[in-house]
């Protein structure tokens, strides 16, 4: 297991090198720091609604078995944040992922719902695995093509936001005062482990995954994770209104069996609502792109109790230590970032690929979403970082599968601030692993369509974004 003062180590190098680098803007980004809006009788609306798709529907992308039934269902939850400016919409789906204009649909619609604009809103995903992986645009590219499984299917897409507008209207009817916050945390045991063994070559020796049979899987140390689940939680007076919880890991136990389920996250979840109904409990994936439960997971439906019971203790420990302050100030900020794209992937031969039928689905699904990246970064579509610190907590919205660095990078830089970490927002890039990862090789290199320099673009971006508080 990691130590205390392994991490603490980490962090102290991390915050060094963030205030040493000189980082130059990437070309065509816009860099946005709102400043600090006057708290007066402030509000919050909660809302939750379904988002389960139907029998057939593809999952993960369509290269596994698509649902065959539903073990236990899929929601969006969020809130929004009123009195302080244009509302503020937090939201956090059971999916995969939501990518490019995917994404940019959901924050166009949470906005246009509670009477916002979309740079105020922050949509973010858990990453199970047997649940939808949307990306419109891929989803246009594989449908060409005429005998690929659907990405996402369009009808059910646009369900799922008219269910979504109708969830967020009828929630500011009844919204509530919120004068207090808290953050607690606590540590994990016996869940995250780091995903990359490397070997004395100084590359990627193996990949212990979400699960692994593999005794030496097992007998690895955790390796870098951040050990710790934050809970920020906001209140009227002393009665608990939403508690949000962040935890870097990814959340599967077992899927590719066309079952559907919110896997372990969603679960402990789901079992803390029941204990305290009358608050509304979210849980996001923190910067979890090379973090995984290989370590401790056999993939055994036994060992989806037992990471749900893990988990669910820690959300119960960090809860313990909640202290409710007053809030005296809200401030908002974004950021926007037009990445480099990795020079490896090249538009034309990915297509010929996609067209080529005696390659796998996997295959071919999976580059879809490559050229769709590839066609937005060349439209000069950004991606949407953003942060809400309440007081002295300040909580990231990141994009894409960040390697856990970043999450610890931003709580070094930001070290007199509490700071919870949530990415999986706009999965455009897929990985955004760390610039000296590159070299070492392994999976998550080899699915990363931003280049080495996004690196020290996002690092500076997340350094600003917790520099304007």
């Amino acid at each position: 297991m990691i130590s205390h003062s392994s991490r603490r180590r980490f962090l102290t190098a991390s915050a060094g090198l963030l205030a040493s680098r000189g980082i130059p803007h990437a070309q065509g980004q816009t860099q946005h720091t709102n400043e600090p809006s006057p708290v007066s009788q402030l509000r919050l609306a909660s809302f939750r609604f379904d988002i389960t798709p139907p029998m057939g529907h593809s999952l993960c992308g369509g290269w596994i078995k698509p649902v065959i039934d539903v073990d236990d269902p899929l929601e969006a939850i969020g809130y929004v944040l009123l009195g302080s400016g244009k509302p503020i919409v937090i939201c956090v789906l059971d999916w995969t992922g939501l990518l490019n204009s995917a994404h940019l649909r959901w924050r166009q619609m949470l906005a246009e719902a509670a009477g916002t604009t979309p740079d105020r809103v922050a949509v973010q995903c858990v990453h199970q695995h047997n649940a939808p992986f949307a990306c419109l645009d891929a989803e246009a590219i594989v449908k060409a093509e005429g005998d690929l499984p659907h990405i996402i299917e369009t009808e059910f897409f646009n369900r799922c936001l008219k269910s979504g507008r109708a969830a967020i209207m009828a929630s500011l009817k009844h919204s509530s005062p919120v004068t207090h916050i808290a953050h607690g945390e606590a540590e994990v045991h016996q869940i995250a482990s780091n995903r990359r063994i490397i070997g004395l070559d100084g590359k990627v020796l193996s990949q212990r995954g979400s699960s692994s049979n593999k005794p030496e899987h097992h007998e690895y140390p955790e390796g870098l994770i951040d050990p710790m689940l934050k809970t920020v939680a906001f209140y009227n007076e002393d009665q608990p209104l939403v508690a949000s919880h962040y935890y870097a890991c990814h959340p599967m136990s077992y899927y590719g069996d066309g079952r559907v389920s919110a896997d372990f996250c969603g679960l402990a979840r789901r079992q803390r609502q029941t204990q305290t109904p009358g608050c509304t409990h979210l849980y996001f994936n923190g910067c979890g792109g090379n973090i995984g439960a290989g370590k401790y997971n056999n993939g055994s439906k036994e060992a989806r109790i037992e990471l749900t019971q893990r988990l669910l203790q820690g959300i119960v420990a960090s809860e313990s230590s909640l202290t409710p302050q007053r809030i005296d100030s809200v401030q908002w900020t974004t950021e926007e970032i037009l990445p480099p794209l990795n020079p490896g992937f090249d538009e034309k031969a990915l297509m010929k690929e996609i067209s080529n039928k005696s390659n796998r689905t996997v295959d071919r699904n999976r580059r879809a979403y490559t050229v769709a990246f590839i066609r937005r970064i060349e439209k000069q579509i950004p991606l949407m970082l953003s942060s809400l610190h309440v007081n002295d907590v300040s909580v990231l919205h990141l994009p894409a599968e960040c390697f856990v660095e970043y999450q610890l990078r931003a709580q070094a830089s930001a070290a007199d601030r509490f700071v919870a970490c949530a990415a999986y927002g706009d999965g455009g890039p897929w990985y955004i692993p760390t610039q000296h990862a590159y070299p070492q090789g392994g999976y998550a290199v080899s699915v990363a369509w931003c280049a080495p320099e996004m690196d020290q673009i996002l690092s500076s971006r997340i350094q600003s974004l917790l520099g304007g508080t």
